[in-house]
């Protein structure tokens, strides 16, 4: 194994070989689950698809694509391919938009989980003599027990506290000697706001060097700030609850986000039209599970916003690359003629000295007319400075910088907005 490489066979594997093991694999999974899986087996028939009609990677577009609101009509173990007696870990998402989807998983799958991780986590930087904080939350949700898979594969040191409790997460990060925290990044910086106002300082009192985070939206402002606030390198990775968990894509020490492509098959696609788009173009991301038995996914449609790249990156991985996330195609709000993402107006807010990480966008809707505001809390010292109104007039600056729109901005007092320990709450409807 190379010292930069978890599996330098796959990860290095030539572009055109790649693409032959995802056909062969693909052919595979379509004869599996037309056999396993009746809603499946009615949709190919319907679409007159079958193993024998796939004669090239690009012949997936004649499959229907499977979106979240299907997951929802077959809750909980409707797709399941596989006995139930097979199943050894369920999972599943919070369900706060609808009935949760359910993520089951057979004794091969949570092996192939805990490979990815490993691959992943590997990527990052963690080694064996890493002690690892996984400070998401455990219960249902995959974050934690992805991380806790992977980690341990490595032989890692894996710290399951959990999220919640930050005074005592910041107590166990010193005592312990933490050097890798995961969790979301949000929850990361209120973890040192709460170790300075323990007295401590995060970057002379922590052993801690890697970052590895995700389940939310971040700019890459925010990354820069976690990274400045702890001293660390902060990595990020993506996932869905839909297609395993984290561990489907994550960042090398080039901070480039590679796809696990010989598990997870990408596309990119118009979200409004479906039609397939080509590297470089940006689009929705789409995948196909090839190798998962309990739940697998032919074409699920993700809602996020990214950009697919085939190229060597500079770390020696020829896996596909993907840009980070713009945003959800669902959370896209269109105001005055302008489609905003939230994620713009934390890189606008990110760009002021003295406005601290913790802000809310407020989303107002009177008829058909969205309009936005924002509230965000000053540093402790800007705070005390006064003339707040000078403040508030540079935020909005550069949010039309950004977005060419007067998105009004509050400055709410320091410790006013609530912190969160699992995904932080970023746009409020009122």
């Amino acid at each position: 194994m190379a010292e930069n490489v978890w599996d330098s066979k796959i990860e290095c594997m030539p572009l055109k070989e790649l693409k032959e093991l995802q056909f062969k694999r693909l052919k595979k999974m379509i004869d599996y689950i037309y056999r396993n899986n009746r809603f499946y087996r009615d949709r190919l028939k319907e679409a007159k698809i079958s193993s024998d009609s796939i004669k090239s990677l690009s012949d997936i577009e004649k499959i229907p694509f499977l979106t979240k609101q299907d997951l929802r009509g077959f809750y909980p173990f409707g797709l399941v391919c596989t006995e139930i007696d097979d199943i050894v870990e369920v999972h599943a998402s919070s369900g706060t938009t609808g009935k949760p989807v359910v993520g089951p998983y057979t004794t091969n799958d949570v092996e192939l989980w805990a490979e990815v991780m490993a691959r992943s986590l590997w990527a990052n930087g963690l080694r064996k003599h890493d002690i690892m904080q996984n400070a998401y939350g455990y219960g249902l949700f995959t974050g934690a027990h992805g991380f806790e898979k992977g980690a341990q594969k490595i032989g890692a040191v894996v710290i399951t506290i959990s999220s919640g409790n930050t005074k005592r997460q910041v107590t166990i990060m010193k005592d312990f000697g933490t050097t890798a925290l995961v969790c979301t990044p949000s929850y990361s910086m209120y973890m040192a706001e709460t170790a300075e106002f323990m007295g401590l300082n995060p970057l002379k009192d922590f052993n801690l060097k890697i970052g590895c985070f995700g389940a939310e939206a971040w700019s890459e402002e925010m990354r820069k700030n976690v990274e400045k606030r702890w001293g660390i390198v902060a990595h990020e990775h993506y996932g869905l609850t839909e297609i395993i968990g984290p561990g489907i894509v994550s960042e090398c020490k080039y901070k480039k986000l590679h796809i696990n492509a010989d598990h997870f098959l990408p596309e990119i696609i118009n979200p409004d039209t479906g039609e397939t788009l080509s590297p470089g173009e940006e689009g929705e991301l789409v995948f196909t599970t090839l190798t998962k038995e309990a739940f697998p996914a032919l074409r699920f449609r993700t809602r996020d916003l990214a950009v697919y790249y085939e190229e060597e990156c500079e770390c020696g991985r020829t896996l596909p690359i993907q840009s980070r996330i713009k945003g959800r195609s669902d959370d896209m709000m269109k105001v005055k003629g302008v489609i905003v993402f939230p994620s713009q107006i934390e890189s606008a807010l990110m760009q002021v000295k003295d406005l601290s990480d913790n802000y809310q966008i407020i989303k107002t809707k009177k008829g058909e007319i969205i309009s936005l505001s924002v509230e965000v809390e000053p540093t402790e010292n800007r705070w005390k400075e006064g003339g707040i109104e000078d403040l508030e007039k540079q935020a909005e600056e550069e949010i039309f910088t950004i977005l060419n729109l007067h998105v009004p901005v509050k400055i709410l007092e320091p410790k006013s907005i609530p912190r969160s320990i699992g995904k932080a709450v970023r746009v409020l409807e009122r």
